[in-house]
Protein backbone atom coordinates (compact mmCIF):
# COMPACT_ATOMS: atom_id res chain seq x y z
CA UNK A 1 0.00 0.00 0.00
CA UNK A 2 2.95 2.22 0.83
CA UNK A 3 4.22 1.32 -2.18
CA UNK A 4 0.87 2.41 -4.10
CA UNK A 5 0.38 5.73 -2.11
CA UNK A 6 4.63 6.68 -3.33
CA UNK A 7 4.05 5.68 -7.33
CA UNK A 8 0.95 7.68 -7.30
CA UNK A 9 2.09 10.71 -5.62
CA UNK A 10 5.10 10.54 -7.93
CA UNK A 11 2.92 10.28 -11.60
CA UNK A 12 1.00 13.29 -9.87
CA UNK A 13 4.73 14.96 -9.61
CA UNK A 14 5.38 14.09 -13.00
CA UNK A 15 1.99 15.15 -14.27
CA UNK A 16 2.01 18.43 -12.44
CA UNK A 17 6.18 19.15 -13.94
CA UNK A 18 4.70 18.05 -17.72
CA UNK A 19 1.92 20.86 -17.32
CA UNK A 20 4.67 23.54 -16.09
CA UNK A 21 6.80 22.60 -18.73
CA UNK A 22 4.26 23.10 -21.23
CA UNK A 23 3.25 26.41 -19.80
CA UNK A 24 6.67 28.00 -19.75
CA UNK A 25 6.82 27.04 -24.22
CA UNK A 26 3.25 29.20 -24.46
CA UNK A 27 4.70 31.93 -22.12
CA UNK A 28 8.50 31.50 -24.55
CA UNK A 29 5.86 31.33 -27.76
CA UNK A 30 4.20 34.59 -26.72
CA UNK A 31 7.46 36.04 -25.66
CA UNK A 32 8.84 35.58 -29.04
CA UNK A 33 6.23 36.88 -30.79
CA UNK A 34 5.97 40.28 -29.27
CA UNK A 35 9.66 40.78 -30.07
CA UNK A 36 9.16 39.63 -33.33
CA UNK A 37 5.87 42.54 -33.34
CA UNK A 38 8.45 45.41 -32.74
CA UNK A 39 10.48 44.03 -35.51
CA UNK A 40 7.64 45.40 -37.85
CA UNK A 41 8.21 48.43 -36.28
CA UNK A 42 11.32 49.51 -37.93
CA UNK A 43 12.83 49.91 -41.36
CA UNK A 44 13.68 46.52 -43.41
CA UNK A 45 16.78 46.02 -44.17
CA UNK A 46 16.99 46.54 -47.98
CA UNK A 47 19.66 45.91 -50.78
CA UNK A 48 20.60 49.41 -52.80
CA UNK A 49 18.12 47.70 -55.48
CA UNK A 50 15.23 47.79 -53.31
CA UNK A 51 15.86 50.83 -51.39
CA UNK A 52 15.80 52.84 -54.83
CA UNK A 53 12.28 51.13 -55.71
CA UNK A 54 10.81 52.99 -52.41
CA UNK A 55 12.55 56.34 -53.16
CA UNK A 56 10.11 59.17 -53.64
CA UNK A 57 11.30 62.34 -55.41
CA UNK A 58 8.61 64.51 -53.91
CA UNK A 59 5.95 64.54 -50.44
CA UNK A 60 2.90 65.62 -50.05
CA UNK A 61 1.50 67.35 -47.67
CA UNK A 62 -2.18 66.73 -46.92
CA UNK A 63 -4.92 66.10 -44.67
CA UNK A 64 -6.42 68.94 -42.57
CA UNK A 65 -4.15 71.98 -44.62
CA UNK A 66 -5.68 74.40 -46.29
CA UNK A 67 -2.70 74.13 -49.38
CA UNK A 68 -1.73 70.67 -49.52
CA UNK A 69 1.63 70.79 -51.00
CA UNK A 70 4.08 68.88 -53.10
CA UNK A 71 7.51 69.21 -52.07
CA UNK A 72 10.77 68.63 -54.02
CA UNK A 73 14.43 68.94 -52.65
CA UNK A 74 14.54 71.77 -55.21
CA UNK A 75 11.53 73.50 -53.64
CA UNK A 76 12.93 72.73 -50.10
CA UNK A 77 16.31 74.73 -51.37
CA UNK A 78 13.91 77.30 -51.89
CA UNK A 79 12.92 77.49 -48.34
CA UNK A 80 14.66 78.58 -45.23
CA UNK A 81 17.23 75.99 -45.02
CA UNK A 82 19.07 75.06 -41.53
CA UNK A 83 22.42 73.73 -41.54
CA UNK A 84 22.49 70.69 -38.41
CA UNK A 85 26.01 69.97 -37.07
CA UNK A 86 26.56 66.44 -35.20
CA UNK A 87 23.15 64.56 -35.38
CA UNK A 88 23.14 60.89 -34.42
CA UNK A 89 20.43 58.23 -35.25
CA UNK A 90 20.43 56.54 -31.87
CA UNK A 91 18.02 53.67 -32.24
CA UNK A 92 15.66 52.13 -29.01
CA UNK A 93 18.67 50.22 -27.47
CA UNK A 94 20.90 52.88 -27.52
CA UNK A 95 23.27 51.81 -30.46
CA UNK A 96 24.19 54.77 -32.52
CA UNK A 97 22.85 53.71 -36.11
CA UNK A 98 24.63 56.53 -38.21
CA UNK A 99 26.78 59.45 -37.38
CA UNK A 100 26.04 62.72 -39.46
CA UNK A 101 28.79 65.71 -38.96
CA UNK A 102 26.26 67.89 -40.99
CA UNK A 103 22.68 67.95 -42.86
CA UNK A 104 20.49 70.74 -44.58
CA UNK A 105 16.77 70.38 -44.32
CA UNK A 106 13.67 72.86 -43.14
CA UNK A 107 12.09 72.77 -39.58
CA UNK A 108 8.99 70.37 -40.20
CA UNK A 109 6.77 73.43 -38.56
CA UNK A 110 8.13 76.03 -41.60
CA UNK A 111 6.50 73.23 -43.98
CA UNK A 112 3.96 73.05 -41.64
CA UNK A 113 3.29 76.85 -41.66
CA UNK A 114 2.94 76.86 -45.06
CA UNK A 115 0.64 74.49 -45.69
CA UNK A 116 -1.42 76.26 -43.06
CA UNK A 117 -3.39 73.60 -40.91
CA UNK A 118 -7.22 73.91 -40.76
CA UNK A 119 -7.65 75.30 -37.24
CA UNK A 120 -11.58 76.66 -36.61
CA UNK A 121 -10.16 79.06 -34.21
CA UNK A 122 -6.99 80.08 -31.97
CA UNK A 123 -7.79 77.27 -29.67
CA UNK A 124 -8.07 74.50 -32.20
CA UNK A 125 -5.29 72.77 -31.54
CA UNK A 126 -6.12 69.33 -31.26
CA UNK A 127 -4.04 67.69 -34.68
CA UNK A 128 -1.49 65.56 -35.21
CA UNK A 129 1.19 64.97 -37.87
CA UNK A 130 2.12 61.54 -39.44
CA UNK A 131 5.64 61.55 -41.58
CA UNK A 132 5.10 58.51 -43.16
CA UNK A 133 7.76 56.06 -45.41
CA UNK A 134 7.48 54.65 -48.82
CA UNK A 135 7.97 51.06 -46.68
CA UNK A 136 5.05 51.87 -44.14
CA UNK A 137 7.07 53.19 -41.62
CA UNK A 138 5.00 56.18 -39.81
CA UNK A 139 6.63 58.55 -36.87
CA UNK A 140 3.97 61.04 -34.91
CA UNK A 141 4.46 64.62 -33.57
CA UNK A 142 1.22 66.60 -31.57
CA UNK A 143 0.86 70.25 -32.81
CA UNK A 144 1.77 70.98 -29.55
CA UNK A 145 5.07 69.65 -29.96
CA UNK A 146 6.10 71.03 -33.16
CA UNK A 147 3.94 74.74 -32.45
CA UNK A 148 4.35 75.28 -28.36
CA UNK A 149 7.47 73.18 -27.44
CA UNK A 150 11.15 73.26 -28.18
CA UNK A 151 10.42 70.11 -30.65
CA UNK A 152 9.20 72.68 -32.89
CA UNK A 153 12.49 73.81 -33.24
CA UNK A 154 14.22 70.38 -33.90
CA UNK A 155 11.78 68.47 -36.29
CA UNK A 156 13.33 68.37 -39.48
CA UNK A 157 12.83 67.63 -43.31
CA UNK A 158 16.21 66.76 -44.25
CA UNK A 159 17.62 67.00 -48.08
CA UNK A 160 21.65 66.45 -47.72
CA UNK A 161 23.48 64.74 -45.24
CA UNK A 162 27.30 65.30 -45.10
CA UNK A 163 27.12 67.19 -48.29
CA UNK A 164 25.25 64.85 -50.46
CA UNK A 165 21.90 63.49 -50.95
CA UNK A 166 20.45 61.45 -48.71
CA UNK A 167 20.89 58.09 -48.95
CA UNK A 168 17.66 56.20 -47.96
CA UNK A 169 15.08 58.19 -50.28
CA UNK A 170 15.70 61.94 -51.30
CA UNK A 171 14.17 63.07 -48.06
CA UNK A 172 14.21 61.93 -44.41
CA UNK A 173 12.39 63.23 -41.25
CA UNK A 174 14.75 63.28 -37.75
CA UNK A 175 13.67 64.96 -34.61
CA UNK A 176 16.77 65.97 -32.65
CA UNK A 177 15.35 66.89 -29.85
CA UNK A 178 14.57 63.10 -28.75
CA UNK A 179 16.73 61.03 -26.73
CA UNK A 180 16.37 57.84 -28.71
CA UNK A 181 16.49 59.65 -32.07
CA UNK A 182 15.89 56.38 -34.10
CA UNK A 183 11.75 56.12 -33.53
CA UNK A 184 10.87 59.68 -35.66
CA UNK A 185 13.85 59.16 -37.69
CA UNK A 186 11.95 58.89 -41.34
CA UNK A 187 13.59 57.42 -44.34
CA UNK A 188 12.28 57.51 -48.04
CA UNK A 189 9.32 60.14 -46.28
CA UNK A 190 6.68 60.02 -48.78
CA UNK A 191 3.90 62.29 -47.24
CA UNK A 192 3.61 64.56 -44.30
CA UNK A 193 -0.24 63.94 -42.77
CA UNK A 194 -1.95 66.29 -40.89
CA UNK A 195 -5.17 64.64 -38.65
CA UNK A 196 -7.29 66.27 -36.22
CA UNK A 197 -7.79 64.31 -32.92
CA UNK A 198 -11.59 63.11 -33.05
Amino acid sequence: MKTQNYILILLIAFSCTMCNSSKKEKEDTITTEKVSETDNDKHPVLTPADSLKLVNHQIEVKGEVEFPLQLTVDSLRKMKVATITDFKVVCQSGEVKKDDKTCKGVLLKDILEKAKIKQSGHKDRNFYIVARASDGYMATFSWAEIFNNPTGENAYVLFEENGKPVKNGEMITICKNDIKTGPRHVSWLKSIEVYKVK
